[in-house]
């Protein structure tokens, strides 16, 4: 159940309108995450402006199973949601790829590099061996590669983060608990 309640959009700060506003257009409506995350406009610009330059990261399948293993490690439902949706219709990923993803995997050789590397961040908070770097950069990923993987890890653990202390109400389709996987 919500911890807060979503605010309605004459209550979104000016100065997180035009961001906001913009988030809405693209995706078709407002999700309960950045309605809430929009009542402090420093914290939700600074995360778009993030997001706007991490999403000219890497490719989108492999954003966005990072996403997803970070989500898991993290156990944040609301994002598992979200990023669920966006694996399958903005990267089209296939179903059984979206659970090696939140698994910490992936079918392609490079892509399951930077997944197990992501998941190995999260789970060690950054104290990762120099066989993980090197599994990472033996896959061909470059030392910019493994710096944005690192800062796809921090952007994504903040939205978990805010939404496991916030807990907004699911606006994207249920994904099945991290048990039954």
């Amino acid at each position: 159940m919500a911890r807060t309640a979503v605010p309605t959009p004459e209550q979104t700060p000016a100065a997180s309108k035009p961001t906001l506003d913009g988030f809405t257009k693209n995706i078709g409506f407002t999700p309960n995450m950045m309605a809430l995350f929009a009542q402090s406009p420093v914290a939700f610009n600074a995360w778009a402006a993030l997001l706007g330059s991490l999403s000219k990261t890497l490719d989108v399948k492999t954003r966005d199973s990072i996403g997803l293993a970070v989500s898991e490690v993290n156990g944040c439902d609301y994002c598992l949601t979200v990023h669920s949706f966006t694996a399958e219709h903005m990267a089209k990923l296939q179903a059984d790829e979206i659970i090696l993803a939140r698994k910490g995997h992936a079918s392609d050789a490079k892509r399951d590099a930077a997944v197990q590397f992501a998941r190995r961040v999260i789970e060690t908070r950054g104290k990762v061996s120099d066989a993980d770097v090197e599994a990472v950069r033996d896959a061909g990923y470059t030392d910019a590669n493994v710096m944005e993987i690192v800062a796809l890890v921090a952007m994504f653990s903040l939205t978990n983060f805010f939404n496991n202390v916030f807990d907004p109400e699911r606006d994207f389709p249920p994904v099945a608990p991290a048990g039954s996987i």
